[in-house]
């Protein structure tokens, strides 16, 4: 269904699904930061999938619960651009930036990411079915993440985050260049509903490594 060949009810429904989708997000910081588990566990689909073998809410909890617990004093997430494509009426995908800050043990860490999302809407109410953090860098305040292995959490070795990775066009802007004055070809414009997966180019999703 594309936005030019829908109904009046259909366009409504999707700019209050629109809004919907895009309070998730804010609703999901706040309640990570203010170590509301219940109420963060509950903008997931009551099936969410944890892990390889776990399935629920409660397992969801358990596992925000011990990282907030192990990791963090406080934590304070910034959402920035919400990029959202809907699949079809009750499925969308979506794009979020978020700058973070951590408090962690000595250090204050930093942190630039973005998620991957994919939404359901269940008996009328839209929930996360899956967010994939992709991190670019997180680093000390005082110690900006210049150069490679820019995701440096204290006490462990540094390693690549994955912001890049979901997009092809990263690698192949660095691996080619414009001759001198030559024109660059200019590929047709995405679809207006089409914008993030053209850019995916049916890139797989990258591993995710674990804080």
């Amino acid at each position: 269904m594309t936005q030019l060949n829908i109904t009046l009810e259909q366009r409504l429904d999707r700019l209050e699904s629109t809004e919907a989708i895009r309070q998730l997000a804010g609703k999901y910081a706040l309640s990570l930061d203010m170590r509301d588990l219940d109420a963060h566990v509950g903008l997931f689909a009551e099936d969410i999938r944890v892990g390889r073998n776990k399935v629920g809410r409660a397992h969801l909890k358990a596992w925000v619960d011990q990282t907030l617990r192990d990791q963090f004093t406080g934590t304070s997430h910034h959402i920035g651009q919400h990029i959202i494509e809907f699949i079809d009426e009750d499925h969308a995908i979506g794009v979020v930036y978020s700058k973070n800050e951590h408090e962690t043990g000595p250090e204050w860490v930093t942190m630039q990411m973005l998620y991957w999302d994919d939404y359901e809407r269940v008996n009328g109410e839209w929930f996360f079915r899956r967010r994939l953090p992709c991190y670019w860098y997180a680093s000390d305040l005082n110690r900006p993440p210049i150069g490679n292995m820019k995701m440096r959490w204290p006490g462990r070795e540094p390693y690549n985050g994955t912001f890049h990775d979901l997009f092809p066009t990263w690698e192949s802007f660095w691996r080619t260049r414009p001759q001198d004055g030559e024109l660059p070809q200019v590929a047709t414009p995405a679809p207006v509903d089409q914008f993030l997966l053209t850019m995916r180019r049916d890139t797989p999703a990258p591993k995710i490594r674990v804080r």
